[in-house]
């Protein structure tokens, strides 16, 4: 099956180091999607799960098109010098936040971090994150969601906006955005 995206002749993303986290969202499982083609392109994916993105997809999807462990807990039961969180923060190049829930923008948004992914978000350069929301549209267009979303734009963090499309629960904005979008936007990133 041929890819959507247009290979550029010279591939900007082979040998990069690139995060890909993944929370409870019915999308989750388009993110296989994108971890599938980044690791086509020579790309080292690493995949950090929540538990509640566990729910949607398994991690052995995301192993078995990664090639890598999955990472789904802060504490990891192997010993390692580095603490996780920031061994992870100074070896990626880029980390894509897709879907990111409303529950993952608020953390960020009011600092928490308690869990493998939020922990790494926050320890990483701002510029070197993007966000892709994917999600209900009432819970997109909620004024507290879209308060978290502006102060983390303003802050420095990037967005890909949702898409208006078919959602789980009917039409609206919320949908995640194509894998073209998403290729494109990490590309522009990583040059």
């Amino acid at each position: 099956m041929k890819s959507r995206v247009q290979v550029n002749k010279k591939n900007i993303l082979s040998g990069k180091k690139i995060g890909i986290g993944v929370t409870g969202s019915i999308a989750a499982y388009k993110s296989a999607e994108v971890v599938s083609y980044l690791h086509k392109h020579e790309v080292h994916v690493t995949v950090l799960m929540t538990q509640s993105a566990a729910k949607f997809i398994t991690p052995l999807t995301f192993q078995t098109l990664s090639h890598n462990k999955v990472i789904t807990d802060l504490f990891d039961d192997n010993y390692c010098f580095d603490p996780q969180h920031i061994a992870l923060s100074e070896q990626l190049d880029l980390l894509l936040v897709a879907p990111a829930s409303a529950n993952i923008i608020g953390k960020i948004a009011s600092g928490i971090a308690d869990d493998i992914l939020s922990t790494v978000i926050t320890s990483l350069d701002i510029s070197k994150v993007i966000i892709a929301p994917a999600m209900n549209e009432k819970m997109y267009l909620n004024p507290i969601v879209q308060k978290n979303i502006t102060t983390l734009k303003k802050t420095g963090y990037h967005f890909i906006e949702p898409e208006k499309g078919s959602l789980a629960c009917g039409f609206g904005i919320g949908r995640f955005p194509s894998l073209d979008k998403i290729i494109k936007e990490i590309e522009s990133h990583i040059s």
